[in-house]
């Protein structure tokens, strides 16, 4: 039997069936109530604020409960849904409702509901009741739309939660952190580093004696990645970010910052808990590293206007990729494109030689072999109507002195290398050009996607419709029943999660479709397509994608993508075999996996 007593220690009481929840209604005062899913439970990072709040207030008319939705009736509508939510009571009525982990606008919520209901009880004031379908207190969740967009008006730096913070349970205390101190979460990624992938976002420590440790360290289990802005009109947020979370050392950090998020959630120097972008130039190359396919918003874009776009090849080449990156992708910006594609790749020889196959007998191909081989060089592929032709305008004379002769304003005169004969940007010719040249740097690739139970039964023939209208090459497909054995291994990553089994259950209750999807940046591309796992989410932030429209909840969101091309290459093979990459009878798109350095043969013409 549910009973609440005035006692003077912080007591959650657990509701979990519809008679407890009729008689926790009837207790005088306020009652505030977080609402949970049996399969994620209550929501734990708020309990040391609620025991701390009700120590402050010290008010017999102020009570906390847990209610499991599972089994309320009352509380149906919330079932699916893993969106932290409190509800405020007051003589049995709705007041309230948060929705959120948000610490200081609980807090708030709190103080002002129990004075209103004191009011209530004290002086006879008429109670306010809500409904539940309104949005009083909503907060920002922590993954906005997929693919990101970095709006142009804001700087952004990359921030990740580290393996060791992720292990012991910290993300959603520092995430609170995080957004109560300002900043904006723009993008937010759960991923697993390979030590390959380690090695090469950490390529710049190489030579630190702690370098293996840092790699094996890193790649050890989950991180978190975020984008991470600040409102408009803010300072840079690189270093805003990078004070935030203190020094790298840690016991450093405990020392001269133990406000900081490293002296609270750090251990030792790899073990620090979070990263921070250092500067300006290190961000955009790692939002690049994570996010491949983020762009800028252009100014056409955020004034709700519709563009017509075609898409260039740039290359910004090693000498100014590692010192004005930040300069030339501001002028571009400026110019009034948008960056569809980014990617920053180390050529060998041999893909140089590939790239300018034409240009190999030419008095200056030593020195471009030279230049383009000399480090990292920063694909960008860029849209905006006629593009081709606006952006060889910005580029002036591939002659650089030519160049500084003529159109000393042009981007090849303005970041010339001093003493270098090659110029430091490069622009596609023609549009023809311009498709081959972004295949050979932004290659075709395929990822699985799977139709539920839900959604094929509903909406097969609306999604079949929308992938092919998306540029997407269906490569195979196949209908099937999913044992409980197949749908195991499919969501292996998710065996430590409290939904698995449930997920296990729904995936092989029915019918599926399975298909292997191809194209530019396919992994991400469906993923922006499908939208965020919860279909609550997908409706604030991507209306328009397939999960905002179909999905009924977090369990049934009607589709499955895979996270990575890694894990998109072992679940085809697990669901496929071994298979060719023939696109589907009556072909849809491109069928070749180009990767870089296999456009030898298609008589690229790039001008240096």
């Amino acid at each position: 039997m549910y009973c609440m007593y005035n006692i003077l220690f912080f007591v959650q009481v657990s509701v979990t069936n519809q008679e407890q929840w009729e008689e926790m209604l009837a207790v005088k005062g306020l009652t505030v109530v977080d609402v949970y899913q049996q399969w994620c439970g209550p929501c734990r990072v708020v309990v040391s604020l609620l025991k701390k709040i009700y120590n402050e207030l010290g008010d017999d008319l102020l009570h906390f409960a847990t209610a499991e939705a599972d089994n309320i009736d009352a509380l149906a509508r919330y079932r699916g849904k893993c969106e932290p939510t409190f509800l405020f009571y007051g003589g049995g009525e709705l007041v309230g409702v948060l929705r959120g982990a948000n610490a200081p606008l609980l807090q708030r919520m709190i103080v002002q509901k129990l004075g209103e209901e004191k009011m209530v009880l004290e002086k006879g004031v008429e109670r306010k009741v809500v409904s539940h379908e309104i949005n009083m207190y909503s907060v920002t969740h922590v993954r906005p739309a997929f693919p990101p967009v970095v709006p142009a008006n804001k700087s952004y730096t990359v921030a990740i939660i580290k393996p060791d913070a992720v292990a012991h349970g910290k993300v959603n205390e520092i995430i609170m952190k995080i957004q109560n101190a300002g900043f904006q979460i723009l993008a937010h990624e759960e991923r697993r580093l390979t030590e390959d992938e380690a090695r090469d976002f950490y390529r710049h420590k190489t030579a630190e004696p702690c370098f293996e440790d840092l790699v094996r360290f890193m790649s050890s289990g989950p991180s978190h990645i975020l984008i991470l802005s600040q409102a408009e009109g803010s300072a840079n947020v690189v270093p805003a970010w990078r004070e935030f979370i203190g020094p790298a050392d840690t016991e450093e950090a405990k020392r001269e910052r133990p406000e900081s998020l490293r002296a609270q959630y750090g251990t030792e120097a790899l073990s620090n808990a979070v990263h921070g972008s250092e500067n300006i130039e290190q961000a955009s190359r790692e939002l690049a590293f994570f996010f491949p396919n983020f762009r800028m918003a252009s100014q056409t874009e955020q004034d709700g206007k519709e563009e017509h776009a075609e898409r260039t090849l740039a290359l910004i080449r090693p000498d100014v990729a590692r010192e004005r990156r930040e300069e030339i992708l501001s002028q571009i910006k400026k110019a009034g494109f948008t960056v569809a594609l980014q990617r920053e790749v180390l050529l060998t020889e041999e893909q140089v030689r590939q790239f300018y196959s034409q240009h190999v007998k030419e008095d200056y191909f030593p020195a471009l072999l030279h230049t383009m081989a000399s480090g990292p060089v920063l694909a960008l592929a860029l849209a905006r109507q006629a593009a081709v032709c606006h952006w060889r305008n910005l580029l002036g004379p591939s002659d650089v002195n030519k160049a500084k002769e003529e159109s000393p304003e042009c981007l090849r005169a303005q970041f010339a290398v001093e003493n270098h004969p090659i110029n430091q940007l490069h622009g596609s010719a023609s549009q023809e050009e311009a498709d081959r040249e972004i295949s050979f740097f932004f290659p075709q690739q395929q990822t699985l996607a799977v139709i539920k139970p839900d959604a094929l039964r509903e909406h097969k023939e609306t999604i079949l419709e929308e992938i092919r209208g998306s540029g997407f090459s269906v490569v195979q497909s196949k209908e099937m029943v999913l044992t409980k054995e197949m749908a195991e291994e499919l969501y292996m990553e998710h065996k430590e999660k409290p939904y698995f089994s449930q997920v296990v259950e729904f995936m092989s209750s029915g019918p599926c479709m399975m298909l292997i999807l191809n194209k530019e940046n396919a992994v991400e591309e469906w993923r922006a397509m499908m939208g965020p796992a919860d279909p609550e989410q997908a409706k604030a932030t991507c209306p328009n994608s397939m999960r905002a429209r179909f999905a009924s909840n977090i369990l049934h969101n009607s589709l499955h993508g895979a996270s990575t091309e890694e894990r998109a290459k072992e679940k085809i093979h697990f669901i496929f075999g071994d298979i060719c990459s023939d696109v589907e009878p009556g072909g849809e798109g491109e069928t070749d996996r180009t990767d870089i350095g296999a456009a030898a043969g298609q008589n690229l013409k790039p001008d240096t």
